[in-house]
Parts: C-alpha cells; sequence; structure tokens
C-alpha cells in the first residue's frame, strides 16, 4: 500500500513539474520578448547606419509632410526625424520586426543625420481588408493610430516606432522623442 501510494505521488508531482516547467519557461520567455525582439530588429538593422546602404536595400523614399517639411518634429514633445521608407512594403499589412517599412534618422549635433528608430507602419484599409479586427501589435505594444486628415496628406495608418539607435527617455516604442531636435 505504501509502495503504490509513492508510486501516485511520484507520478503526480512529475505530471505537475511536467506542466510546470514549461508554463514557467514560457512566462519567461514572453516577459523578455520587446527586448529579444528589439534585439532581433537590431541586428537586421545594424548596416542601415550607413544611409546609402539603407537606400540601395530599398528605404530610398524620403517622406515629407504636406509643408514638404523633411525632418518632422513636435516640439514640446520631441521630434522624430528624417525618415525613409521602403514602398515594397509599405503597403502591405504585413509586421516582421527584422523589415520596418521606414527608417528614421535624427539629426546630430553637426546636424548629420544618423539612425535613431524604426518605424513600423500598417495603413488601416489593409489592415482591415487582411481580416485583423484589432489594433495591430508588435514588442507587446500597439500601435499608434494616425486619422485622416493628417501632417503626412495620407490615408489613416496604424505606426510605432523602436528607438532601438537613439534612447528615448519618453519610452523605447513611443512615437516622439524629448531628446530628437529638427
Amino acid at each position: 500500500m505504501r509502495i503504490t501510494r509513492l508510486r501516485i505521488t511520484l507520478a503526480v508531482s512529475f505530471a505537475a513539474a511536467a506542466v510546470a516547467i514549461p508554463l514557467t519557461v514560457i512566462s519567461l520567455a514572453s516577459a523578455g520578448d520587446d527586448r529579444s525582439l528589439t534585439a532581433v530588429a537590431a541586428s537586421a538593422t545594424a548596416r542601415f547606419h550607413d544611409l546609402d546602404k539603407a537606400k540601395a536595400a530599398g528605404w530610398n523614399v524620403l517622406v515629407t509632410d504636406v509643408n514638404n517639411l523633411t525632418c518632422i518634429d513636435n516640439q514640446p514633445v520631441g521630434g522624430m526625424g528624417v525618415h525613409y521608407a521602403n514602398a515594397s512594403i509599405l503597403f502591405d499589412a504585413e509586421l516582421d520586426p527584422t523589415q520596418p517599412e521606414a527608417l528614421v534618422y535624427a539629426p546630430n549635433a553637426d546636424g548629420q543625420i544618423k539612425l535613431a528608430a524604426l518605424e513600423y507602419i500598417v495603413f488601416a484599409q489593409a489592415w482591415t481588408d487582411a481580416g485583423n479586427t484589432q489594433p495591430p501589435t508588435l514588442f507587446g505594444q500597439p500601435f499608434f493610430y494616425t486619422a485622416e486628415p493628417n501632417r503626412y496628406g495620407l490615408h489613416p495608418f496604424w505606426a510605432l516606432h523602436a528607438w532601438i539607435w537613439e534612447p528615448n527617455p519618453a519610452g523605447l516604442l513611443q512615437p516622439w522623442n524629448p531628446r530628437v531636435h529638427c
């Protein structure tokens, strides 16, 4: 009787451990998900510190607003910088951390632009046409919605900045960086 009880106790303990260990691993992986995804994004875009390499790879559409401004600023909240979009991926509903729709370059103290952030963009119509009913998310963060009319003269879109290359005191995934000025 004691041996049977011991076997049952051991079997239940092993079964509980078999369930608990994978759940713990999944939980720990999820907790660091945004950091690991940003590391993947950083690795995939590191070569684009060289603007010529970025342009050659497809990020060659200089984004301007309706006033023909190329450096996007919203002081005193902060700035974004100069956006170069990749037209071949801009209009789909795909979200790939290694393929941001735009690369964002911020002016440094000398007025030279340097890679500061990645911007993931999905147009609202493409997103809903793809059957999505919830806002897009990446790095565990929902995208910010920009309605029409807007300063870019674009149809409504969702966007998420990832300030991988220029620290943002407002937060890694916030649209405006108080350290960026045009």
